[in-house]
């Protein structure tokens, strides 16, 4: 399936490039024969200069590029029609913008008049060619999901009448939506109503490996509504899984309103999206933190070595202190910190700091109160293993503490963690476990609402803290 589907992007690239030569081609045409022409007050024969096969290379690479970033290309398979023609129509508007600037500005133009012209011309060509092709390409791939020639590794979790149903529904479905059934879990071993429609694979607590072995996209839950706890320890199950989650809909959930209507003539299932930052915004957010990360890290160098010669003389021990914490995906990395506690400071084993630890030095107590003993992870953030803004990162000594008391800690693990959080500006530091839990609901808010402007709201809120020396 992967063959096919990079082979499918690869088609999908060609012809969006196809489609932004040929409009550039057009464009350039009518560009210089009707300013030419309204430039001279006659007809001019058309001259194809060095720039318009410049053009044919530069510009299909242009709108390439800001698709990718927009992340249109990271699923060729799930394409709406209709949502074709809206990205496509906005990617336009700002990529036609974005040419003007670079490109068309500084023609010699008769008139104001002509720069609206052509860059409506331009507008107008490249949105009817590539929308034309995108959704001819959408059609085509659509066919083949209903053939059943491509699709989605999926498995169904629960094993009660409304999965049978929905299993039957999806064998017999003749506007198929791409479900390849592998499968069902169950939480036992004794109920087998789905034993004629689907194999029984594994049990709640194999997820992650079947997942892997059957190299799944789509996991189904048709577990009743009124399981809580059964469905919040699947969805902690798959917390850190690559895939994408349904959930069959009750009549509970419909007249709760929370059953969003998506596919008019497809099953009725509830996606479960936690992804809300827009790609375009993370790509941006990845540049705030390079652009920020690299600011810092080269125009703080003086205040650096300052730092570091006050750390040193200050105390015994290294000047950086380093530790391994868990971060995106629940991968460990080490973060890099200025050194504030004694060298002896966890001989006794893992502590967090409190208020008054006499662990931590006189000199340590100020650089905490300004937060400059995290200024080195500045490089954590430019080699991405962290963010700006994100959930502050814990050792896993703790986490396991934590996950006892509150599971859906592993929710914190979507994003990367962060130099500052919301947890962090609305709570503070955690002295325990049980204030490690507390802060938690400011980060999974933060999580499920996040967006560019509310990272600058908090990294506002962050310089306020350490202007009024506010840590600790």
């Amino acid at each position: 399936m992967s063959n096919n589907r990079n082979k499918d992007n690869a088609i999908n690239i060609i012809l969006d490039s196809s489609a932004a030569a040929g409009a550039w081609a057009i464009f350039y045409a009518y560009r210089k024969y009707v300013i030419e022409s309204d430039k001279f007050g006659y007809p001019v024969p058309l001259d194809l200069d060095n720039n318009f096969y410049l053009g044919l290379i530069y510009v299909p690479i242009f709108w390439v590029g800001l698709y990718y970033l927009s992340g249109y290309y990271n699923d060729v398979w799930r394409k709406s029609r209709i949502k074709e023609i809206s990205n496509t129509f906005s990617l336009t508007l700002l990529g036609v913008i974005l040419l003007f600037f670079l490109l068309l500005i500084d023609d010699e133009v008769p008139n104001y008049e002509a720069y609206y012209k052509t860059t409506l011309t331009l507008f107008i060509l490249h949105f009817t060619l590539t929308s034309t092709v995108r959704i001819g390409f959408a059609v085509y791939i659509k066919r083949r999901i209903r053939s059943k020639k491509i699709g989605f590794n999926s498995i169904v979790i629960g094993n009660n009448q409304r999965t049978l149903d929905l299993v039957k529904e999806l064998n017999s479905d003749k506007t198929a939506q791409g479900f390849i059934l592998k499968g069902y879990v169950n939480g036992n071993t004794e109920n087998h109503i789905l034993k004629d429609e689907l194999p029984m694979i594994g049990t709640y607590d194999q997820l992650g490996d079947l997942i892997k072995q059957y190299n799944i996209e789509e996991v189904i839950i048709g577990i009743e509504s009124s399981k809580h706890q059964e469905i919040n320890t699947v969805t902690s199950l798959l917390e850190e899984e690559k895939v994408h989650l349904k959930i069959i809909p009750d009549l509970f959930d419909m007249m709760s309103g929370s059953v969003k209507m998506n596919n008019v003539i497809g099953t009725m299932l509830i996606e479960i999206n936690h992804d809300v930052m827009p790609t375009w915004q993370k790509v941006l957010k990845r540049l705030l933190d390079i652009f920020v990360s690299l600011f810092v890290l080269v125009l703080l160098s003086p205040l650096f070595i300052i730092l570091s010669l006050i750390v040193k003389t200050s105390s015994k021990g290294n000047v950086f202190f380093k530790q391994t914490r868990i971060g995106y995906k629940g991968k460990g990395f080490t973060i890099v910190k200025y050194r504030t506690m004694l060298t002896n400071a966890e001989d006794n084993g893992p502590a967090l700091s409190s208020k008054d630890d006499k662990r931590i030095t006189p000199t340590g107590k100020w650089m905490r109160k300004y937060r400059l003993d995290e200024i080195p992870q500045f490089y954590n953030v430019l080699i991405g293993e962290m963010s700006l803004v994100g959930p502050r990162p814990e050792r896993e000594y703790f986490i396991k503490q934590i996950l006892t008391i509150a599971p859906h800690y592993k929710h914190l693990h979507r994003v990367k963690p962060g130099i500052t959080s919301w947890g962090q500006v609305k709570y503070g530091y955690a002295e325990n476990v049980e204030q490690m839990v507390e802060r938690l609901k400011f980060d999974i808010l933060y999580i499920e609402n996040r967006s560019l402007a509310i990272d600058i709201r908090i990294l506002i809120y962050t310089i306020k803290t350490i202007i009024d020396g506010a840590g600790k």
